[in-house]
């Protein structure tokens, strides 16, 4: 434990100066040596505090870790949807998510379980660590355990719907803990410390919106929105309840935004979405944070592969990139499908900056960084400072049309949310008498699918809907049974979630046994 918190608070101090501003330094010539600290000599100062919230804050950063070649971790979410496709095929993990075949194995599985509960880990000092720290401004105290409750809640809610049942730990652990082989916790519980801990940060005094990147009162509201709409499907099956507590607080962040249109909005423009002068605002409610000094943005591997969009000439790994089926399954005229202004491209410069040339295929344009890479006639910095969206306004609007729906029928609110989206989209909405329950649900979600795709949020659509979008058809298939198009393969029951990963069985027998479906 010493090494790790020691570990934990040099990259701490890197991150917190570097990513989310300074603390004051009156006390730094009288700190002990870091050869010396101990987690209990550790957090007696207020500096002490925000440098252990900035290692929460870096250690978020583990979806975008290494997954062997050609892959990241935080590609577990995207090629499991069947919205996306491989051209290298030249990892055998990565493959074998894209073929529904992956098992307790597989890097990326592995690898998310570990950085969850790192995070969790590192969020549980903190809370337990910051309150006796005396001398601290209570405000200060206060936000720092609510963005800790909200990195720890969020944690929890990622790993709740890939597992199911997980080890729910709350407090920091040694070999000598009376839980350290913990056992899994039923879900219903883990959703429990889940929305407590949100309430938690709600009433931490956070400000509506933190351009430093820090948790803010909104990101919480619209996480309380995501976690209630997700307990109101499966597999908790809460039902109206937790479908009007999922309008209700999308809601609050809608009303405080139409009073504060340039504090919260849409972007005008689909480019706002990955330019880096934007970052952290308007339409980014949460992102987590990259600079090149500490760590670049991850998402370079929807970069075609072979072909010189970049100041790197022909390059790139081509390892998630978008089906056919589903690039075609825009509306015509959707601006979003539309080349370098939507979220796609089928065209770029050459080197990043030169003639402009034919991809021969669309490409993901949503995580592209013009600065970084160039656009026309301009060469691009060559650092990918791109922060990546956890939390958009526009999911925000949409979260609160479907919730609003499910509690009878589509009302103006709902519909108005609903139209914002296709409005940017450049699309004719029909009016609202045209619309049922049924056929509003589905146009909501297939608005989801088209808005969100590649931000690690529509498997988890999927999981709660228990539906998947057909791209022929344009509706909404059973889940078991669906064919993801990049694999032709249909997804079983046994998918709706992960295997445990195999060491952790091994270390823990209190684990017992293995999620069904998979080899234990």
């Amino acid at each position: 434990m010493k090494l790790n918190i020691i570990k934990y608070i040099g990259k701490a101090t890197l991150v917190g100066a570097i990513l989310l501003g300074t603390s004051g330094c009156s006390d730094f010539l009288t700190e002990e040596a870091p050869s010396n600290l101990t987690p209990d000599s550790f957090y007696t100062i207020p500096d002490h505090a925000e440098a252990a919230i900035a290692a929460v804050y870096a250690d978020l950063r583990f979806m975008g870790g290494g997954a062997g070649i050609f892959s990241s971790n935080w590609q577990l979410l995207e090629a499991l949807t069947g919205t996306s496709t491989t051209e290298t095929a030249q990892n055998s993990d990565l493959n074998n998510l894209y073929g529904l075949v992956h098992d307790g194995n597989t890097a990326h599985v592995v690898n998310y379980w570990n950085g969850l509960y790192r995070v969790i880990a590192q969020a549980n000092q903190v809370i337990e660590k910051v309150p006796p720290i005396t001398p601290m401004p209570e405000a200060q105290k206060k936000k720092i355990l609510g963005e800790a409750r909200f990195l720890r809640a969020s944690a929890y809610f990622t790993a709740v719907r890939l597992w199911g049942d997980i080890p729910l730990i709350t407090a920091p652990q040694t070999a000598a803990s009376e839980d350290f082989l913990p056992v899994r916790t039923p879900q219903e519980e883990v959703y429990k410390l889940i929305v407590d801990d949100l309430i938690a940060a709600e009433a931490a005094g956070l400000d509506w919106m933190d351009v430093r990147g820090r948790v803010n009162s909104a990101a919480v509201k619209a996480q309380l929105a995501r976690v209630y709409l997700t307990m109101a499907g499966f597999p908790l099956k809460k039902g109206a309840s937790h479908y009007k507590l999922a309008a209700d607080k999308a809601a609050e962040v809608i009303t405080y935004a139409n009073a504060n249109p340039g504090s919260i909005n849409l972007f005008t423009s689909y480019e706002d979405v990955h330019k880096e002068s934007t970052e952290n605002r308007v339409e980014h409610l949460f992102m987590l944070q990259y600079n090149t000094l500490v760590a670049g943005n991850p998402m370079e591997n929807m970069y075609p592969n072979f072909k010189p969009v970049t100041f790197n000439g022909p390059g790139g790994t081509g390892s998630t990139v978008p089906t056919p089926a589903f690039y075609k399954s825009y509306e015509d005229g959707d601006l979003r499908a539309k080349d370098q202004e939507g979220y796609f491209y089928t065209t770029y410069f050459t080197n990043g900056n030169g003639a402009r040339f034919e991809l021969g295929a669309p490409y993901i344009f949503k995580h592209f960084n013009r600065t970084s890479s160039g656009t026309s006639g301009v060469a691009g910095t060559r650092q990918n400072n791109l922060n990546v969206p956890q939390i958009r306004y526009a999911e925000v609007l949409l979260m609160f049309a479907e919730a609003q729906n499910e509690l009878g029928a589509p009302t103006q609110a709902a519909y108005d949310a609903f139209k914002r989206i296709r409005d940017r989209a450049k699309l004719t909405t029909p009016g609202i008498e045209t619309y049922n329950q049924n056929s509003f649900r589905e146009a909501v979600w297939k608005e989801r699918w088209h808005e969100l795709c590649y931000e690690q949020i529509t498997w988890f659509d999927m999981v709660r809907l228990r539906k998947a979008f057909n791209e022929n058809t344009k509706r909404f298939d059973e889940f078991v049974g669906h064919v993801n198009l990049s694999s032709n393969q249909p997804l079983q029951e046994k998918h709706l979630l992960l295997p445990i990963p195999k060491q952790e069985l091994l270390n823990n027998p209190n684990l017992k046994t293995q999620n069904p479906g998979y080899p234990q």
